[in-house]
């Protein structure tokens, strides 16, 4: 290392020599890349670095256990690993891992990014080389994927099915309180038969419970890593016995209760990314999910006056600039935006999971980053949709009675006895002269008003009676 003056320092790699800031923790490669990729401002997700790691630790351990590391060095990189998570989860050491999400498509930069920084900081206690130490038995083409699925897992299971519980449980919080609350209900967005607000809330639960499966599922296919496939899954140079070893100690490590495990075939999570696509789709079906629950409540919310009204949802912020008093369903349109916002992601993975040549995929980056940000987004406005406006919406029982008594569609109830025909007279007839079904129905049938009443009892048409 040739010293210049305190802001800068020169070091050499492979292509030759190279200037990097003074008190930069990585090193030549990592400042080539920096330089080569002006690209888009946005450095690889820190769940994503976390990830890789984690797995530089594990390796290192994995290392030592089959004797290809000696002691001094392994334990020098599993400190600095530890003192690097730690740091991230903290918000430090984000100026260290500085490369461009758009760099290579193998992720070499971010993987090389690491191994410098480790060895920077391991190099006062030992004399750790990034390439011959730090990422000893290993590859970027292995580690890079390794790493993706070890991210998605852990954000899979710390956030995003966390973020699914507390709205499911906040959805089953309010159907109990409202189960006696019974309100129209619209197919094609028109008037329908009734409906108790517990069938509608609970109705969402159980599409909820089905995205969350999903989620488990692919969380599960993410759990087997191609650690030890080297540069094209063949293994080379890597030990025999490393990646069980490695993979044992990244379980350890991580306390993990779901064990990873190592992929029979490793050429399978390096040429491809069919776990990764199945975990996005996954993500794809939340944003549905969450685009279907904000419309409708942003629906039932709507006017106060001129809309249906059946809701108000918590008042957050003023709604215009120009019209005062005015209030807007603000936070299902974030939540909306969002299930947009992941969708496109969704897409891009796809696009990028079918860009594998031959034994690499080539947008590993891209990947690693969209799944990281489907996971904040849809895990953040799952919680802000159910505490910002489910858990504090009030019922309008004035507004859903007055709408239910004057609905047409209650005659429906009536077919059985009356037949379709004299009841589809009656619900023309109500709906012009502007009166409530029973009282049509008590002129145009020789029912007596009690069998009307049971008959026409809304809460009876929603399957309680």
């Amino acid at each position: 290392m040739t010293a210049t003056h305190p802001a800068e320092r020169i070091e050499h790699d492979s292509l030759g020599e190279v200037r990097l800031p003074g008190d930069a923790l990585y090193g030549p490669q990592t400042q080539r890349a920096v330089d080569n990729f002006p690209v888009s401002g946005r450095p690889m997700p820190v769940a994503f670095i976390e990830a890789l790691c984690h797995l530089k630790g594990a390796c290192a351990r994995g290392n030592q256990a089959i004797g290809t590391l000696d002691a001094g060095r392994g334990e020098a990189i599993t400190a600095v690993v530890d003192r690097l998570v730690a740091g991230l989860a903290e918000g430090r050491f984000l100026e260290a891992f500085p490369v461009d999400v758009y760099q290579t498509g193998s992720g070499t930069s971010s993987n090389m990014n690491v191994n410098e920084v480790i060895a920077h900081l391991a190099g006062a206690s030992a004399d750790v080389h990034p390439n011959d130490h730090v990422n000893m038995s290993q590859s970027s083409n292995d580690m890079v994927p390794s790493a993706i699925r070890v991210m998605s897992v852990q954000r899979v299971e710390q956030d995003m099915l966390p973020a699914l519980a507390h709205l499911e449980t906040v959805l089953l919080g309010r159907a109990r309180n409202l189960r006696d609350v019974v309100k129209t209900g619209r197919t094609h967005l028109m008037d329908a038969t009734p409906v108790r607000f517990d069938q509608v809330l609970e109705g969402y639960v159980e599409q909820l419970r089905g995205w969350r499966l999903s989620l488990e599922q692919a969380r599960d296919r993410n759990l087997a890593l191609p650690l030890g496939g080297t540069a094209v899954g063949t293994g080379l140079n890597a030990p025999q016995g490393f990646a069980e070893a490695s993979v044992a100690a990244l379980n350890t490590t991580l306390e993990r209760e779901i064990p990873f495990s190592r992929l029979a075939q490793p050429t399978t999570g390096m040429s491809v990314q069919d776990d990764s696509l199945a975990l996005s789709s996954a993500l794809r079906g939340v944003a549905v999910f969450l685009h279907k629950l904000a419309n409708d409540l942003r629906w039932m919310n709507s006017g106060p006056l001129a809309g249906l009204g059946e809701i108000s949802l918590p008042a957050l912020q003023p709604g215009s600039s120009i019209m005062p008093g005015k209030v807007n369903p603000v936070v299902p349109e974030s939540v909306a935006m969002v299930a947009v916002q992941v969708q496109g992601l969704d897409h891009a993975v796809a696009m990028a999971a079918q860009s594998g040549n031959f034994e690499l995929n080539v947008m590993f980056p891209l990947v690693a980053t969209n799944l990281d940000e489907m996971i904040t987004l849809a895990a953040n406005a799952s919680r802000m949709l159910a505490d910002k406006a489910i858990a504090g919406f009030t019922v309008n029982q004035e507004r859903i009675e007055r709408d239910l008594a004057a609905n047409p569609i209650l005659v429906t109830a009536l077919n059985p006895v009356i037949g379709y025909e004299a009841g589809a007279a009656i619900a023309k007839r109500a709906y012009a002269e502007g009166r409530a079904v029973i009282d049509v129905a008590r002129e145009m049938t020789d029912l007596d008003e009690a069998r009307l009443t049971e008959l026409l009892d809304p809460k009876r048409l929603t399957g309680e009676g």
